[in-house]
């Protein structure tokens, strides 16, 4: 399949980025360019699977800023996905906190007019937190697709969170969505 379109994949420290080899693989098959982006915690999570995610992606994996002057490294995003998002992912990126690299390309993608898709992974403890539920309305607001509740992802109770059970395919589904339109 030729591949036309380039997805940004952006995963954060949440149990369902162990499968995001087989998400990649998915995006692949629905004919995207895939460039891998890791906050740090995540990337370290997945050390182990960095080289091979390079291998499957065709791109480096970043999880930092490149240095100033150095070029790009990856082809311009049709569309940007960032899933799983944790709790502090999605409230730093409402509040346009640009501390690592995942949420400095989401903050700008915003104003870049890149269309984009999150789906948050936080348990029903972090959600009671008021500011999760304004960071989730600010993102909408400013034109972020976010996939919670019942449309999305449904918080489960603490310790009782079902990685295999993450809905990936309503990011894939929405991501190809946004780049055809």
């Amino acid at each position: 399949m030729t591949t036309d379109r380039v997805l940004y994949l952006f995963g954060s420290a949440a149990p369902p980025v162990f499968d995001v080899d087989r998400v990649i693989q998915q995006a692949q098959a629905r004919g995207f360019d895939v460039c891998m982006g890791l906050t740090p915690t995540a990337a370290r999570w997945l050390t182990p699977q960095l080289a091979e995610l390079e291998l499957l992606t065709g791109h480096p994996v970043r999880s930092e800023y490149k240095m100033p002057g150095e070029p790009d490294v990856w082809p311009k995003a049709d569309v940007i996905a960032l899933a799983p998002a944790t709790f502090n992912t999605i409230n730093s990126w409402a509040l346009g906190l640009t501390h690592d690299f995942v949420v400095g390309v989401v903050a700008e993608g915003i104003g870049k007019g890149i269309p984009m898709v999150t789906m948050p992974c936080v348990n029903a403890a972090y959600v009671r937190h008021t500011r999760f539920e304004r960071s989730v309305t600010e993102l909408r607001d400013m034109g972020v697709q976010v996939l919670y509740g019942e449309s999305g992802f449904v918080p489960n109770l603490p310790g009782q969170g079902k990685p295999k059970e993450y809905p990936w395919h309503l990011v894939l589904d929405a991501a190809q969505e946004l780049s055809q339109s």
